[in-house]
């Protein structure tokens, strides 16, 4: 497929981006610093800001799928919301209807998944953020594409496994999951409509 990631150079991202390329799939990623994401083949990367609404549409053009890892590393102000509405508009503006956006359990009403010590700690340190993702898939929900959004539970960087839970079941817990292994079941969702308009948590 032709897919338009946004978030490529995020640690999850990164996954996405090398996972996609083995699977022979072609890349345009748009990124603020181009330059640290490495020329492979099948990769195509645009020096932009999600905030530019040209940017983000040249991005898309010609994509058959959106994946949105979008992160606010570096920023002052949360991304995700803002950003995740440009990419919305350029997608309808398109015609892209397929979208896969990486959320994070504890987020809307996975709150009661994450275990109370750490529901503590993400309201202290991320509470902005998690308000960010929160408006973020809000905006997913009411846009009338064909959306899926993965919230997966604490990150890792260790080997892609395949062994993961995965489901829309409120008993799956928050546990710790390898940014590969997200990346491998983000996608699966490009062309699996189980969690079509759900938001599947993976652990």
């Amino acid at each position: 497929m032709q897919i338009a990631l946004f978030g490529a150079t995020g640690g999850t991202g990164r996954q996405v981006l090398a996972q996609a390329l083995e699977q022979g799939h072609s890349i345009t990623a748009l990124a603020r610093d181009s330059s640290t994401l490495d020329h492979r083949d099948g990769l195509t990367t645009i020096g932009g800001d999600v905030l530019d609404p040209k940017a983000v549409a040249q991005c898309v053009q010609g994509a058959e799928a959106v994946i949105c890892v979008l992160g606010s590393h570096g920023r002052q102000e949360p991304i995700e919301a803002p950003g995740t509405a440009r990419i919305l508009t350029a997608m309808q503006e398109a015609g892209v209807r397929r979208l896969v956006v990486v959320s994070s359990l504890g987020v809307g009403d996975s709150r009661a998944q994450i275990a109370w010590p750490f529901r503590l700690m993400m309201d202290l340190m991320l509470k902005r953020i998690l308000e960010a993702k929160a408006e973020q898939e809000q905006l997913v929900k009411a846009s009338g594409l064909d959306w899926v959004i993965v919230r997966p539970g604490g990150l890792t960087d260790g080997p892609r496994t395949a062994a993961y839970r995965f489901g829309v079941d409120p008993a799956i817990k928050s546990g710790r999951i390898a940014r590969a292994d997200v990346a491998d079941f983000v996608l699966r969702q490009l062309t699996d409509d189980t969690f079509l308009h759900q938001t599947p948590a993976v652990t």
